[in-house]
């Protein structure tokens, strides 16, 4: 597999637009698409954690989970596909939360997709974002993903 976006390049700066607004964005989900899976493949989940949030845990941007084994890209701060789960960012909300580190170096954002062997995973809708990532990684066929990076611009 292979993950990709048109909104962020591996490797590169994350642009403001992306960012939560405190830091001057505006949040703006960004585009994804990767290749398809392997044989199996019966749903994606799309995932961006930040490993260097001081929060001894990192701190996760967006889980989406459900997304339909026929949908290969997620467009630009656009609607989720139908049958797709999103689940409550480390922000305390549902769906894309962009980057707003404190002031100092910049922040690594993994992004991940993750082919999963089941159209839907076995999680309430009212579970913790955590239960939803575990149970995915009990799912999980193949994987691709790219880092990008976010400085505060009060740095």
């Amino acid at each position: 597999m292979h993950l990709s976006s048109t909104s962020i390049a591996a490797g590169s700066y994350i642009g403001l637009d992306y960012a939560e607004p405190g830091v001057g964005g505006q949040n703006i989900s960004p585009q994804l698409s990767w290749t398809p899976g392997p044989d199996g493949t019966a749903s994606y989940a799309v995932t961006c954690f930040d490993p260097d949030a001081p929060t001894g845990s990192g701190w996760w941007h967006w889980v989406v989970t459900d997304i339909p084994a026929e949908v290969t890209s997620l467009a630009e701060g656009a609607a989720l596909p139908s049958g797709a789960r999103t689940w409550i960012n480390d922000y305390g909300y549902p769906g894309w939360g962009g980057p707003w580190p404190p002031p100092g170096p910049a922040h690594h954002y993994e992004f991940r997709v993750v082919a999963v062997s089941v159209e839907r995973l076995d999680v309430d809708d009212d579970a913790s974002c955590a239960s939803a990532r575990l149970t995915l990684s009990f799912s999980s066929l193949d994987d691709a993903d790219f880092t990008a990076l976010f400085a505060n611009p009060a740095s």
